[in-house]
Parts: structure tokens; C-alpha cells; sequence
């Protein structure tokens, strides 16, 4: 059966082209925006290079004070990290680094933009970066505030130019050399909590890093024994920030969590305001508006081919055909045109990718198209078949005989 209802639904896109080709434009256009934000989604939250160890991990990426009349909210100090996690019982570890900012370099009068962040030897021991040559500093390094450096491999093409190996080498940022001891693979400025292009010990930050506020500009992932202990050690940093005294007479509470990565990413700054919720709201407010409207125009061209079709459903009417197996015949049917225009998407998908990749229109990212990402797209033509056909079968299980039959 469903094969003749497969040459029934090919026979009736040949016969009005116009109609198919708008359909099919409607459905695939719509498909390809979708699997491209979808594979977007899931590079972002998906890849777990450098932090591999996410399923034991919790990230701390914000604080929030609050007074009567004044209110602060930002990331954290390097004092408050270190100095009050670090009698947590539940942590095997810590790793502190600051957010990435930007100064310019030149080489040989070419001016190259630089990203760079400082971390502490922890840092390296949590994140498991991929190492092309040398290695990470180490904590002697770091406490003996040496100058020296890990940078990306995009840096390293980009100042050495194509030589073998650049560990022993220096690198100057903000007018200051720096030694290379290490080159990793790169990582895309989307995962803004690891992205740099020269990694450095924060000893040698221009920032006192021993300055005793809260506030500053750093975040801090905190690592347990296995996954089994990170309820554990989320709410025993839950315990140990209501138990921190107050910075200054100005404040009365303080906010700060151990979140799990995605709840971390999307932390919107704000106590009130659950980051992952408003995101999946944005989501999917855009996904059913950006479907809305190729899923009525279908609904209509569909309602069109079954008015023309209204003499054929007479016959089959008078001749037994139940409501129901018009209904059915006619779903599949959409579906059919549903996925062969998914087809068509996927197609305009992977060009389309390839292109975005080509452009490097974001540091770093590659998108693919991956299980996932074929699997919400095969959802998608599922759901816009069903949803554009269920109105025009049920309209065309009412037509009666009679009118059906007088409408040739």
C-alpha cells in the first residue's frame, strides 16, 4: 500500500510543478536554517575539547552581590577562588583562569591580533588541551612568575610563520616576551571559558592578583573524584559562600554557584534569571515562528491540490474509501513531499556548512553534520509533514460525495 501511495504522491508533484517546486523550496530552505543552527548548538555545547572532563566538573563563572542600594555582578576574583574553595573537601582540584582580552603584536610590521588569558598550573592538570609540541608551564613556573607561555597553533603559524617546532622561542604580547613552552590544538572562540590564543601564568598578570576583593575577572572549574561526588561538591560550595563574609558594609548577600557546564555558558548575570530556561525559550520561540510560516504556506497549497483532487476523492468515496484511509493516504503522502525536501536541505545543509567553515566567519569553529544533527533534521521533516497535512486531509475527509463529484 504504501507504495502506490508513493507513486500517488510522485505522480501528483509532477502534475502541478509550480506548486512542488514552492513547496519543496519552502520545506528545504527552512530545513537547511535549522540544521545549521543545530549543528551550531551542538559544536557549542557538544564539544567537550579541551574540558573532558565535564561529567565530573562544575564551573564557576560568576558572583553577585547585593545591598539595599547597591548591586555588583561579574566574575570572580582570583583571591575569592583560591582562598575559599581551597578548603573544600569534595575537589580534588581547581583550575583558575581569567577571560581572554586582546592587545596587538607585530611582526616583521604586521600588525597581529592577540588573545590572552592567565591561568594557574592547575589549570592544565584539569583540561586536557592537546599538545602539538612542548608542554603546559609548570607550578614552579607559576609561583616563581616566569614569562613564558602556551600559545595555539593558529598563533604560532601566524608569528613563527612554517618552522618545526617554536618551544625555546619568544613571543611578544603587550610589549612583553614571553618563552614558549608549549603549542595546542586550537579551540574555538565559542567556548569562550578555555578560548585563547596565548595561554599565561596569572603571576604575571599587571593586575595585583593578590588583591583581596571579590570581584575581578576570572572563573574557576572545580573537579571531583568521579561524577558520582559532583552533587556533593555543588552543594558544599552551595554551603561554603553563605558562610563568606561580607566584602563591605554596602552588601548584605552574596551569589555564586558551581554549575554544570551548559547552566554556566548561559549564565545570564542575573539571580532572578535562569540562563538555560531564557535560551531554550529564545530557541524555541525562533524555531515555531521560522516554521510558522512555510508550514501555512504548505498547509494552503495543500488545501489547493485537494480541491483539484476533489473529483478523484469522489470516486474513491463512492467506490468504499473510508474517511480514514483518505486521511492516511493523504498524510503520507505530505510526508513524502516533507522528506524529499528534506533530502533537498540536507544537501543545501552540508554545502552550506562547508562554506560557513570555509569562511571562518567564527575563530576556529567547524561545524559538521554529525547523528545529532541528522536526527533533528529527520524530526523536523516528520513534524512539518504531519503538521501541514493534518488540517487539508481532515478538510478533504469532509468533502461529500455528491459535491466532490460535481466539482469536475
Amino acid at each position: 500500500m504504501l507504495k502506490n501511495y508513493f507513486k500517488i504522491a510522485i505522480a501528483v508533484l509532477r502534475r502541478r510543478k509550480f506548486f512542488t517546486f514552492i513547496s519543496l523550496f519552502g520545506i528545504s530552505f527552512t530545513l537547511t536554517i535549522l540544521m545549521i543552527l543545530t549543528a551550531f548548538i551542538d559544536k557549542v555545547v557538544g564539544d567537550s575539547y579541551p574540558d573532558k572532563k565535564r561529567d565530573r566538573s562544575l564551573y564557576i563563572v560568576r558572583l553577585e552581590q547585593i545591598g539595599k542600594e547597591n548591586s555588583s555582578s561579574g566574575g570572580l576574583s582570583y583571591y575569592f577562588l583560591d582562598h575559599f574553595t581551597k578548603n573544600l573537601k569534595t575537589p580534588v582540584n581547581i583550575a583558575i583562569s581569567s577571560g581572554y582580552g586582546g592587545t596587538n603584536t607585530y611582526v616583521n610590521n604586521k600588525k597581529i591580533a592577540v588573545n590572552y588569558k592567565y591561568t594557574n598550573a592547575a589549570y592544565w592538570d584539569i583540561l586536557d588541551y592537546d599538545f602539538v609540541e612542548g608542554k603546559a608551564f609548570t607550578r614552579q613556573q607559576v609561583d616563581n612568575a616566569e614569562k613564558v607561555a602556551v600559545i595555539s597553533q593558529d598563533m604560532k603559524n601566524e608569528y613563527f610563520g612554517d618552522v618545526a617546532s617554536v618551544v625555546g622561542k619568544y613571543i611578544e604580547a603587550d610589549n612583553v616576551k614571553y618563552r614558549v613552552t608549549g603549542v595546542v590544538k586550537n579551540v574555538p572562540v565559542t567556548s569562550y571559558l578555555t578560548y585563547s590564543d596565548i595561554y599565561l601564568p596569572y603571576t604575571v598578570s599587571k593586575i595585583d592578583y593578590r588583591n583581596k576583593g571579590y570581584g575581578g575577572g576570572y572563573t574557576g572549574i572545580l573537579l571531583a573524584k568521579s561524577s558520582s561526588d559532583v552533587e556533593k561538591m555543588h552543594d558544599e560550595y552551595e554551603q561554603m559562600v553563605k558562610k563568606v563574609p561580607m566584602e563591605s558594609k554596602d552588601f548584605n548577600t552574596i551569589y555564586s554557584h558551581a554549575d554544570r557546564y551548559v547552566a554556566a555558558y548561559v549564565d545570564t548575570g542575573n539571580e532572578k534569571q535562569s540562563g538555560v530556561t531564557l535560551v531554550l525559550t529564545i530557541i524555541s520561540v525562533f524555531v515555531f515562528l521560522f516554521m510558522l510560516l512555510p508550514t501555512l504556506n504548505l498547509v494552503n497549497i495543500n488545501i489547493t491540490r485537494i480541491m483539484e483532487r476533489s473529483s478523484e476523492i469522489g470516486v474513491r468515496k463512492a467506490f468504499g474509501a473510508s474517511s480514514r484511509t483518505l486521511v492516511y493516504q493523504f498524510i503520507v503522502e505530505n510526508i513524502i513531499l516533507t522528506l524529499l525536501g528534506g533530502v533537498i536541505g540536507l544537501v543545501l545543509s552540508v554545502v552550506a556548512i562547508y562554506f560557513l567553515n570555509s569562511a571562518h566567519l567564527i575563530a576556529n569553529l567547524e561545524l559538521s553534520v554529525n547523528f545529532m544533527v541528522l536526527f533533528i533534521g529527520l524530526l523536523v521533516c516528520l513534524v512539518f509533514g504531519l503538521f501541514s497535512g493534518v488540517y487539508p486531509a481532515w478538510r478533504m475527509s469532509k468533502l461529500n460525495v455528491v459535491t466532490a463529484l460535481k466539482a469536475q
